[in-house]
């Protein structure tokens, strides 16, 4: 065997292989997977915008008029007036003072906290970040402390050991695979009293919580306090890219210094008028967004009525943490041979022990759809499986190693 052959049969052994599955036409609450139709429970498309009339023909309306691309980075001719519409209005949607479009969500976070947090000084990450939150983090040059999930206690205790030298907390506002929400509140105070930046993804806030679908930030009332929020146009809004939002200072700053954003094309307008329409449609119809709250409960308790309890939230991201990846994965695969797509997430997309199906809820599912999907899952998690979904339901998750401390290459991902 080659290298990657042996590395291959690793990961397959250990129950860590990975496939791409096909999806025929366009994202929605059933979709055809690999020729057969599915209902679809692990899509963050969570307003159901992605495939919505309005969103459809305003990117191909842009693609006549703009171009299928931009055809450069922002710094030199790739900045159109599209582009600069868009980010008016997101700024003015999330109360700040400029917003600066990005490739993705995940380049976003890299360009940030790498402008931010220099060498010599110290990021302070959720042990639950994102991927692109810890790889920002590595690629920085900062040392990294990484404080047990949102303890707000050992956080204070890692600020307190950095003696001054602390740049920038960065965390998720709603933690894209358990789906609760971090205690801004909390974090901002600690901020203030050591003088340090925070930066909030609500990546998966937007549109499925706050007022008007604005995000954790704004349901926190903390618009004012939070330095520098990242937000993307390829969940609730159903397109693609990403955006940063702050201070006009820090904007410039960030033209100048967020390599993610000066050595990267920018976005392709038929992505951002589609984005456009999607934050015009949440805006005049905030329902959707209480929708999803409803279909959220609906699933949850549907869940727990059948011997399923998850986490007590209201976001549409409903874990059920099964245990170990092969479990996981025979339980996905039950489930869709019963017609209901419930993707497992494994390591390391999560911490070794919490395999899970994510599930994801839809404005756009049906009362009906959800309780269905709740019985077909039922019957393809195992009894021991259940039991450990009841465990971390009732947040007896392992924490964090105390003894990760300042680490240059946090593996939190």
């Amino acid at each position: 065997m080659t290298d990657i052959e042996t590395a291959l049969e690793d990961l397959r052994e250990r129950g860590l292989y990975r496939r791409m599955r096909m999806i025929s036409g366009p994202q929605g609450p059933r979709v055809l997977l690999d020729g057969k139709p599915v209902l679809l429970l692990c899509s963050n498309n969570y307003l159901g915008l992605a495939d919505h009339p309005r969103v459809r023909e305003a990117a191909a309306e842009a693609s006549m008029r703009y171009g299928a691309g931009a055809g450069a980075s922002r710094l030199v001719s790739g900045t159109m007036r599209i582009h600069r519409r868009l980010e008016e209005r997101l700024a003015e949607f999330k109360g700040c003072e400029r917003a600066l479009l990005f490739g993705s969500g995940y380049l976003a976070n890299l360009g940030v906290i790498q402008a931010l947090a220099r060498p010599g000084e110290v990021v302070f990450s959720d042990a639950l970040n994102h991927a692109s939150i810890v790889d920002g983090c590595r690629l920085a040059g900062a040392e990294c402390f990484v404080y047990q999930h949102a303890d707000l206690e050992h956080l204070a205790w890692g600020l307190e050991q950095a003696e001054g030298r602390g740049s920038l907390i960065v965390t998720d506002g709603v933690f894209s695979m358990d789906g609760d929400i971090a205690p801004l509140e909390g974090i901002v105070e600690l901020a203030r009293e050591h003088d340090v930046r925070v930066m909030v993804d609500d990546a998966h806030g937007t549109g499925t919580h706050g007022p008007e679908g604005r995000g954790s930030v704004a349901a926190a009332g903390m618009e004012d306090e939070v330095d520098v929020l990242v937000g993307t146009l390829s969940k609730s809004l159903g397109s693609y890219g990403a955006y940063v939002c702050c201070e006009r200072r820090i904007a410039k700053y960030l033209v100048n210094t967020a390599r993610t954003l000066i050595f990267s094309t920018a976005l392709p307008p038929p992505a951002v008028a589609a984005g456009m329409a999607a934050l015009e449609l949440l805006r005049e119809e905030p329902r959707r967004v209480d929708k999803l709250q409803r279909n959220s409960a609906v699933l949850r308790e549907a869940l727990a009525e059948r011997g399923l309890p998850a986490p007590p939230g209201i976001t549409p991201i409903v874990p059920l943490v099964i245990g170990d990846a092969e479990t996981a994965m025979a339980a996905t695969e039950r489930a869709l041979g019963r017609g209901v797509f419930a993707q497992a997430i494994r390591p390391p997309t999560v911490p070794a022990g919490t395999s899970r199906l994510r599930l994801t809820v839809m404005a756009s599912h049906t009362k009906a759809e959800l309780r269905e999907a709740a019985a077909t899952i039922a019957a393809a998690v195992p009894a021991k499986a259940r039991k450990a979904a009841a465990r971390y339901a009732l947040n007896t998750r392992p924490a964090a190693d105390p003894g990760r401390v300042f680490d240059h290459l946090a593996d939190a991902a």
